[in-house]
């Protein structure tokens, strides 16, 4: 058994990868950025299509799921009641107006925790609207936190769930948490190279940094972990700046950054997924991308109601299998 998916705003693929664990077949992505395809042709096997505001609905295959980790885009116009006309000029409109054309069985959407109130919630309501009743698809949505699937990062993200009522509604099953420590993900400290170790100037300037913002009354700076924390702060796309948001000890040295394959065990990357570019683009992408983990949660729940299965399969990038 088996379901066709298209990956909407792909960055390097990390919702692809849980729902075909649950049977899903790829048939079409998009994704702009050059070294993200690049990661993207590496694990997946194809290059995306870009820029997807560029690509006619008619190019895009037969489907019954729509993924996309979109961007938010401030709606300028939202709430003038000109509906599904007010989201042009927004990435949300590209993804409405592909699932007008196709009609596929479900969406499933990944946001920011803050599109919630972007907008003082005009924004959400707007996505809601034009998914509810210019689309006619029942909507589910809840906020998840990276921590509770048992990878150790703070990390809360929105994922909407639109199905179309034919094949039912999509209920958030209750959660079985599963903790763990940073410990788990970190490689043996003699296996890191010392390029990750924070040099004695900065590390000097991150706590001034931080005094300097103490003294203000807030609490910015740096973040500090040790391999008992049971998880760290969210990992961003600026991370390979400074690694002042998670910062690792060290016994005698200064604390280190993560390597890029700690980042993507960060965010529940399988062991064998591929990393073909630059550390800073390595950190660049899995800090745009999701936690792999959390959609697996969805995927298990969601691949039944479309014709896949609840099981899982070990994930390979493409040049393995």
């Amino acid at each position: 058994m088996s379901f066709r998916f298209i990956d909407l705003f792909a960055g390097i693929g990390g919702i692809r990868i849980a729902f075909e664990e649950f049977g899903g077949q790829c048939v079409f992505t998009s994704e702009w950025d050059k070294f993200a395809q690049q990661t993207y042709v590496e694990n997946h096997g194809e290059i995306p299509a870009g820029d997807i505001t560029q690509v006619e609905v008619s190019e895009i295959p037969r489907f019954d799921l729509l993924l996309a980790g979109f961007p938010c885009q401030p709606f300028s116009h939202a709430g003038l009641k000109k509906g599904f006309e007010d989201t042009r000029g927004t990435l949300f409109f590209d993804i409405a107006r592909i699932a007008k054309h196709h009609r596929p069985k479900a969406l499933v959407l990944e946001n920011v925790k803050g599109l919630v109130g972007h907008d003082k919630g005009n924004t959400f309501r707007e996505i809601l609207r034009i998914l509810e009743v210019e689309l006619g698809y029942k909507v589910s949505f809840q906020v998840l936190n990276a921590k509770h699937f048992g990878v150790p990062q703070n990390r809360e993200r929105i994922v909407i769930v639109a199905t179309d009522p034919k094949i039912g509604e999509f209920v958030f099953p209750p959660i079985k948490e599963k903790g763990t420590v940073l410990g788990e993900i970190l490689d043996p400290n003699g296996k890191v190279d010392k390029k990750y170790t924070l040099s004695d100037r900065l590390w000097a300037s991150h706590i001034r940094r931080k005094e300097d913002h103490k003294l203000k009354g807030n609490g910015f700076g740096y973040s500090l972990f040790s391999s008992k924390s049971p998880y760290t702060s969210t990992i961003s796309a600026r991370y390979y700046k400074d690694g002042s948001e998670i910062l690792v000890e060290q016994r005698n040295k200064n604390p280190r950054k993560l390597t890029p394959r700690e980042a993507a065990r960060l965010q529940g990357f399988p062991e064998s997924f591929i990393i073909p570019v630059s550390d800073t683009q390595a950190y660049k992408q899995f800090g745009n991308s999701v936690a792999v983990p959390m959609f697996r949660y969805v995927a298990k729940n969601l691949a039944p109601l479309l014709g896949g299965s609840n099981r899982a399969k070990v994930w390979k990038p493409r040049s393995a299998n």
